[in-house]
């Protein structure tokens, strides 16, 4: 009998010994057919193109335009009660007012460094009753810059002149914001703003810029987001009239310019919104997004002057920022709603030599010694409310 090397390679068959066939193993890519070569290949790329076309569709899903579904939305808070415009009871559990007395009662005045680097001294609660620069009438709230202060004067305005910012003591991490902006403040070397912002955490609870201009204010208002790295409207299918500007929100972009957009009309700030008694701000800020809606004082919504407002009728907003890339729950919470006048600063002295102001003075310079200047660079507001969904 032939020596066999295994017995392993007898193999019975009808009781008989006989050599064994040779088998190559099949999961063995060395031993395998081409056509077995194209088959695998094509079952890989099918793989492949399954899984590109799921990731892509769950991509596609997560990025897409968000509903903007209508919500109901209930007064909670009001500051000031008595406008022609806002007729509805204080949602605070206390009794109606009929004055703007209680406006400033709900803000804390900022009076320590300007952190946007302004030629400014904001002043205390109490210095801007004595000097004049906040109080309330019947139905408005002022907040102005000082007008008094000259060259001549002891102390004199060479570190910066008075004005003020305040920022309301309550906190707000969504709502509907309606204010009521009777007069924007607008002048040479003036930066005004209506924000919303957490001032102890930012930019990591970010900033919503409702109304904002610099100098003459007659580039119209811009309306921004600031937030931390993350957030991006770049790419972002937007359903607004106004003109996007930067993309990136991300403060440490492009010199913190923050993804804005500019106020499709240039009457939407300054001298030209004033001549018109100015008119009411609305922003939309929830999960799907942050809208900004503009209205005239002769166009406001039945349905704002009415204590019911309902965002999804008053057709495209001014600004819009989806959260297709930005998420705007995470990035935006605990935020004061804040109003202040700015002088020189970042912002100013970023045009202020394409400006057509100052004459060839530096915009410190200006301030110091124009105090006449200043003399339209006040807020004059109606009514704040801020809605929640119900």
């Amino acid at each position: 009998m032939p020596a066999y090397e295994d017995e392993d390679d007898l193999v019975p068959y009808h009781g008989k010994a006989n050599r064994a066939t040779t088998k190559m193993p099949w999961w063995n890519p060395r031993y395998w057919a081409r056509k077995v070569w194209i088959a695998v290949a094509v079952v890989v790329v099918i793989i492949i193109v399954v899984i590109g076309v799921a990731v892509g569709v769950t991509v596609s899903k997560n990025n897409a335009y968000p509903s903007y579904k209508p919500l109901s939305y209930t007064l909670q808070d009001t500051c000031e009660y008595s406008t022609q415009r806002f007729r509805m009871i204080l949602a605070t559990n206390t009794d109606a007012a009929d004055s703007g007395e209680n406006f400033f009662d709900q803000f804390n005045y900022f009076n320590t460094y300007d952190p946007a680097h302004g030629f400014v001294h904001y002043v205390s609660e109490a210095d801007a009753k004595q000097h004049n620069l906040t109080y309330a009438t019947q139905n408005s709230a002022v907040i102005k810059v000082d007008t008094t202060v000259g060259p001549g004067s002891n102390p004199d305005a060479s570190t910066g002149r008075f004005s003020v910012r305040i920022e309301s003591k309550k906190t707000y991490d969504k709502g509907l914001f309606v204010f009521d902006v009777k007069h924007s403040p607008y002048g040479c070397a003036a930066w005004p703003a209506l924000w919303l912002t957490d001032p102890s955490r930012w930019p990591d609870h970010g900033e919503i810029d409702v109304l904002e201009a610099v100098n003459r204010g007659d580039a119209g208002n811009q309306m921004t987001l600031h937030t931390a790295q993350g957030c991006s409207m770049g790419g972002s299918r937007r359903k607004m009239s106004g003109r996007a500007l930067d993309g990136s929100c991300y403060v440490k972009d492009n010199g913190n310019a923050g993804c804005g957009v500019a106020g499709a009309k240039p009457d939407s700030f300054g001298e030209a919104l004033n001549r018109k008694q100015g008119g009411v701000v609305a922003v939309e800020w929830r999960d799907d997004g942050i809208r900004m809606w503009q209205f005239a004082r002769d166009a406001i919504p039945a349905d704002i002057s009415g204590g019911k407002p309902t965002p999804d009728a008053w057709g495209t907003a001014a600004a819009d920022f989806p959260n297709t890339h930005c998420d705007i729950g995470a990035r935006f919470s605990n935020h004061s709603i804040v109003a202040n006048i700015d002088l020189c600063g970042d912002l100013v002295e970023a045009t202020w030599k394409d400006s057509g102001c100052g004459g060839g003075a530096k915009c410190t310079d200006f301030v110091a010694t124009k105090p006449s200047e200043f003399s339209n660079a006040y807020w004059e507001f109606g009514a704040f409310q801020v809605y929640q969904a119900s």
